[in-house]
């Protein structure tokens, strides 16, 4: 950024906390900066394509293309987590994840951030044949629901923050886009024209829609804006992009063809002289008049801030080269990596909400249905996405909990909102009569201490348990709850929240996640963390040779009351399984997925089997993840043994 101390035209946005001393503004409050590493848990090297499937048709399946310029040994990365930490993380990269330092590498940032509205954002999601509104997690609410506790000013400090990471992401010769509407845009000029200086502000680019909308007391209100920005003046730039088709007038004006088809009218000049003039591809604007998906359209994902593929095309394409990097920092329903995977770019997509991961992931996998961005005449883009990999944020276990087992255990209690207990080994806290137990940070919670902590349970006339994990072995959750149903002890296992739903329960409260004080959590974070019970989820396996079935036999989701609007009209529990996917060799690492199946407009249930020819014989690790219809996830390892 430039030095603007001497420069007696310089206009700067200020609000409260800005400036350590906001009388004397003259040294900025020190952005706090927290990088976590990666943490892979998803691998998408081939998708699924079901028409090809039977017979020979696997040899015949579309294979992904790869453009001249893109590298072979890039994966696309769709990551779950507040996007200012996972900024940090990437411009300092992480060896042990394979991911270089971005730090000046992304050649365009496309993002379309909270416009501070106010507005809900609910969604309706389809259980078989019902349609039940589905109540936003605490990360939805933070993300889409734009609530920030001290109004405008937190907004601004929460855009300005990121505005600065994005900077420090962009290549020199790279572009940002900043998509926005009435109610912030204002502010967010200016505080662009500090980050990124006002030379290298380009455009204001308008995008026009139309629906229903009040005009009694005001103009309507039928257009976003969209800011464009350069890091420097060396920035690329194709201006084809900014050409839309000419209307019928433009036609008749040029009512001439040549030889070679173009169109051209003539015209004499002051010396009266005969002269051809040519018409253009199109007509340079910087207004676009697309409209919003439709319902009936095969783009629409009922997604309530989802973008046009066409009007995000234009920006790519203006700003980018093929085999770029494009980056969305709030990606919401995938748009943005969608146009850059049919567009041939390389993309980086984030988003707070575990919805908005799921709806991009699907969409991804499903891409060889979407439309063709660049032949009209095609009826489907027909290639299948490029390899990509899902990441998390670091967990708890890594920074700045490590080693501190008891603060980690007090805390979790709090969250809780159970009472801390002592005088036991094992039993931490009690909650309405339930004891309560916090499984490790460093492993995952099994079944020989779940058993330990049954038996302490009897032993002090504790007839109801609730444990608490992060992370959880194998086959615990049946295993456990067969265990306690001997020891009459009614067991409940409980999912601790993950680091991104703690720290979204933060955006606005400008706390670090590790320096909480105990009012906050209280009074502020508490009631907005759900600890969810543990989905069941039962797959049979059968085995012949080397072949390996798969049938999910039950899942069953613990009761909510969204789930209770519905449970008389579930005629079969697969109606609640919105994706699932299947790693045939997995290794105890990242998830491999190998398989996949997920519901569509078309096919709104998934298949209950899957099957698998191995090579060899031997015995394998198969891992089953399951991913429900309000977007919970629950995750299952089988070991078999083939002939």
């Amino acid at each position: 950024m430039p030095n603007n101390k001497n420069n007696k035209k310089y206009i700067e946005l200020i609000w409260a906390e800005k400036y350590k001393d906001f009388v004397r503004p003259e040294k900025k409050t020190e952005m706090e900066r927290i990088a976590l590493p990666f943490q892979s848990t998803e691998t998408i090297n081939e998708p699924r394509i079901k028409e090809y499937e039977a017979s020979l048709g696997k040899m015949f399946s579309p294979k992904a293309k790869y453009p001249e310029n893109y590298p072979l040994d890039w994966k696309n990365k769709l990551i779950w987590g507040d996007n200012k930490i996972v900024m940090e993380s990437l411009l300092r990269g992480d060896k042990s994840s394979g991911i270089p330092s971005l730090a000046g590498k992304i050649n365009l940032i496309y993002i379309d951030p909270p416009f501070f509205t106010g507005s809900d954002f609910s969604v309706r999601a389809k259980v078989g044949n019902e349609e039940i509104e589905k109540e936003p997690s605490v990360i939805e609410q933070r993300a889409y629901i734009d609530t920030w506790s001290q109004g405008i000013a937190s907004y601004l400090k929460y855009i300005q923050e990121r505005l600065v990471l994005m900077r420090e992401l962009l290549a020199d010769n790279g572009s940002i886009y900043v998509h926005l509407d009435w109610h912030v845009g204002h502010y967010i000029k200016v505080l662009m024209d500090e980050i990124f200086g006002y030379d290298n502000f380009k455009n204001e680019i308008i995008w026009k829609y139309f629906g229903p909308t009040s005009t009694e007391k005001n103009f309507p209100r039928k257009h976003d804006l969209i800011y464009f920005y350069t890091k420097s003046e060396n920035y690329y730039f194709d201006e084809s992009a900014t050409l839309i088709e000419y209307d019928t007038k433009a036609f008749k004006r040029y009512d001439k063809i040549d030889s070679e088809g173009r169109r051209y009218k003539i015209y004499y000049d002051k010396d009266r002289n005969q002269r051809k003039a040519y018409l253009k591809e199109g007509k340079p604007t910087e207004v676009f008049n697309i409209p919003f998906v439709q319902g009936i359209a095969s783009e629409r994902l009922d997604f309530v801030t989802q973008k046009p593929e066409d009007l995000v095309k234009k920006f790519i394409i203006a700003s980018s080269k093929v085999g770029d990097v494009v980056a969305d920092f709030f990606c919401g329903s995938g748009t943005t990596g969608a146009v850059a995977e049919k567009l041939g770019r390389r993309w980086v997509m984030t988003d707070l909400s575990k919805f908005s991961i799921q709806v991009t992931r699907k969409r991804l996998l499903d891409i060889h249905h979407s439309k063709d961005l660049l032949d009209e005449k095609k009826k489907e883009y027909g290639n299948p996405a490029r390899p990509f990999e899902i990441l998390n944020i670091g967990n708890y276990s890594i920074g700045e909990w490590n080693g501190r087992e008891d603060e980690f255990v007090k805390f979790i209690l709090q969250l809780y909102q159970a009472k801390p207990l002592t005088g036991f080994n094992y039993i931490h806290g009690e909650k309405e009569k339930r004891a309560v137990h916090v499984g490790s940070l460093s492993a995952p919670v099994t079944l020989e201490e779940i058993k330990t902590v049954i038996d302490e349970c009897n032993n002090n006339n504790f007839k109801t348990l609730d444990v608490l994990g992060l992370e959880w072995g194998y086959g615990v959750n049946e295993l456990a709850k067969a265990l306690a149903k001997n020891q009459k002890v009614d067991l409940r296992l409980i999912q601790i929240p993950s680091y991104n739903e703690l720290s979204a329960a933060l955006v606005g409260f400008d706390l670090n996640l590790f320096k909480i004080p105990d009012e906050i959590v209280e009074e502020k974070i508490s009631k907005n963390i759900k600890f969810i019970e543990l989905p069941y989820l039962e797959v049979e396996t059968k085995i012949k040779g080397k072949n390996v079935e798969l049938k999910i036999a039950d899942f069953q989701l613990p009761p909510t009351a969204e789930l209770a609007e519905i449970s008389e009209k579930i005629k079969d529990s697969i109606d609640l399984i919105d994706y699932w996917a299947v790693d045939w060799n997995y290794r105890g690492d990242t998830f491999h997925n190998q398989w996949q199946d997920y519901r569509t407009k078309k096919e709104p249930r998934v298949d209950k089997k899957a099957n698998y020819n191995y090579a060899k014989s031997g015995e394998y690790q198969i891992m089953v993840k399951v991913i429900d219809v309000f977007g919970g996830d629950v995750s299952k390892v089988i070991k078999v043994k083939t002939r």
